[in-house]
């Protein structure tokens, strides 16, 4: 099933964050698509429930440095 969903997130501030949030969740098994909002701070995620879950994908931003809401 796919699931969409819009996260929070904090400390990104230039293209090098933009690239490692997406680079890092978008090579993530089942996650179809991820977009960076650097002036909202937002990410938009488009994922595949039954093969990766919400809290990997946040796990995988947290471990590039971000806090995420």
């Amino acid at each position: 099933m796919v699931n969409q969903v819009t996260l929070n997130v904090q400390g990104m501030s230039c293209g090098h964050c933009v690239s490692s949030v997406e680079g890092s969740v978008g090579k993530l098994d089942g996650v179809n698509e991820v977009k960076v909002d650097l002036e909202s701070g937002k990410v938009d995620v488009s994922f595949d429930e039954d093969k990766v879950s919400l809290d990997v994908i946040k796990e995988t931003i947290d471990d590039q440095g971000y806090d995420v809401n």
